[in-house]
């Protein structure tokens, strides 16, 4: 298996919020703060490598009519480790995340890697996916948040970048505004990709 064709296809191929888009409510919610997107695409990254490496070790043990419970109780074991690192050392960053952050433990982005690719191959390629994957997950929510803070409050990673006097669009901080947004990244990144195919 080429590993970086895995690793390029998990970031732009099959990108969890651009090509697939699963994994939309967390996008929505917390982008609205470039140093939340950051926080919470490490978190899903990381949930993303180990549980992947982990299904793909017990592939072989788990039986195929309990699997995705099984996937769940992974999933969760290493959504409690980043919550309680992040509520020992981040108070700050576990408190912008909020209920976000133990709903990781059923994002669609991360379950659905686990039964779509680590449940079917070996242990280095789930790694590697599972890397891709939340790199293009932070990719995207990135995307979001750079736009939804530079123009709806004038700040970039909470460094004033428009004058102190600029009132911020409230559109690009609203729910209707991220949707709208998202939407937008949505079709740019698809025509991209069309054309570059």
């Amino acid at each position: 298996m080429n590993l970086g064709k895995v690793f390029s296809n998990s970031i732009f191929k099959n990108n969890p919020i651009f090509m697939q888009m699963i994994g939309l409510c967390s996008v929505l919610a917390i982008s609205t703060a470039v140093s939340s997107a950051i926080a919470m695409g490490i978190a899903v990254t990381f949930v993303l490598i180990c549980s992947n490496a982990v299904v793909s070790l017990l592939r072989n043990v788990i039986p195929n009519n309990v699997r995705i419970p099984a996937f769940i109780v992974v999933i969760a074991a290493f959504v409690t480790l980043v919550e309680m690192v992040l509520h020992a050392y981040s108070p700050a960053i576990y408190n912008a995340l909020g209920i976000f952050l133990p709903l990781i433990v059923v994002n669609c982005c991360i379950l659905g890697e686990a039964e779509g690719f680590a449940y079917q191959n070996k242990v280095v390629p789930s790694i590697v996916d599972g890397l891709g994957t939340g790199i293009g997950y932070t990719m995207a929510m990135l995307a979001m948040a750079v736009v939804r803070e530079l123009f709806g409050h004038g700040t970039l990673l909470d460094m004033q970048i428009f004058p102190e006097s600029y009132p911020g669009i409230g559109i690009f901080t609203s729910p209707a505004g991220a949707f709208i947004l998202l939407g937008l990244w949505i079709a740019l990144y698809r025509g991209i990709m069309a054309k570059r195919a």
